[in-house]
């Protein structure tokens, strides 16, 4: 490794692999399980709530594995992820037509699902059945939300997620620097996956749900996790979709992305372009990204 690289939101940097590689001859004996809270435990890899992220640990170990850097001792057993290795279960959910209006199906129930875990499984099964992207399970920072109308009926479901690590469009909208980004990129969501029912065909229903959630999302955010939330963050693929719901609901169209994913910052991933937009949850978003 001769570069920097965005792995599990930390930037890795060629002395932090010949750590990682001191730690693994000093404890041969030492399972992949052990290792990453070790790892958490000398780097003060914590989440918000003090918790060490030995999951983000394990999944950074893998990849510095999978690109050759580091060599991991033999995998013992399936790891304790239970996300990771779940498989999405079916659950029943009505899927009638509905074709009304909008102001038959208000007031929506938002609900976010660390506070409704209850309505977990079904937001699983119904990212994975409709969503042309399916359904993984969220790494870090994160909000899962599913959307239904006044009698309870599931009309839509959103995940948000880890911010894009580098994307000109938006950090020049931004106008900070690498170092002022490395600081504050957690203050950034990204709308990961959006999904209005196949069966539900209402006019204005997808920005009516994009501006219900952004409304409560920044104090959700703020429950969860302790921290700001200061702006929102989509990537629109143009050879599927338009984005005009978001422009509906008045997220600002910033351009295109390069071609690069999250994760790489060794030019080594690639995938097409997408459309940039974003929403700012306060009035000084560019002040507190900034500070």
């Amino acid at each position: 490794m001769d570069t920097e690289c965005l792995i599990q939101g930390r930037v890795i940097r060629p002395a932090d692999v010949l750590f990682i590689e001191s730690l693994l001859a000093q404890n041969p004996a030492a399972s992949r399980y052990k290792l990453s809270r070790l790892l958490c435990q000398l780097w003060d890899w914590r989440d918000p709530k003090g918790q060490l992220k030995d999951m983000a640990a394990r999944s950074l170990l893998l990849k510095l594995a999978g690109r050759g850097w580091i060599a991991l001792p033999a995998k013992r057993r399936d790891s304790p992820n239970r996300m990771r290795h779940k498989k999405v279960s079916w659950v029943d959910h009505d899927r009638q037509p509905i074709t009304c209006s909008l102001a038959e199906l208000i007031p929506l129930q938002v609900r976010e699902l660390s506070q409704h875990p209850e309505d977990l499984l079904l937001l699983e099964c119904l990212l994975q059945q409709h969503h042309y992207l399916s359904y993984t399970s969220s790494v870090g920072l994160n909000l899962k939300y599913l959307i239904c109308d006044c009698q309870g009926r599931p009309m839509s479901c959103l995940l948000f997620g880890s911010a894009a690590w580098k994307c000109a469009a938006r950090d020049q909208f931004i106008g900070w620097s690498a170092a002022e980004r490395e600081r504050a990129l957690q203050q950034i969501t990204n709308n990961t996956r959006f999904l209005i029912l196949p069966w539900v065909q209402v006019r204005h229903l997808a920005s009516h749900v994009l501006s219900r959630v952004l409304r409560q999302l920044r104090a959700d955010w703020q429950k969860k996790y302790s921290r700001a939330l200061h702006l929102v963050e989509t990537f629109v693929d143009t050879s599927r979709f338009v984005g005009v719901c978001y422009r509906a609901a008045n997220w600002i169209e910033l351009g295109q992305t390069t071609g690069r994913t999250r994760q790489d910052r060794c030019n080594q991933i690639q995938v097409p372009p997408k459309r940039v937009l974003v929403y700012p949850l306060s009035k000084d978003f560019r002040g507190a990204l900034r500070a």
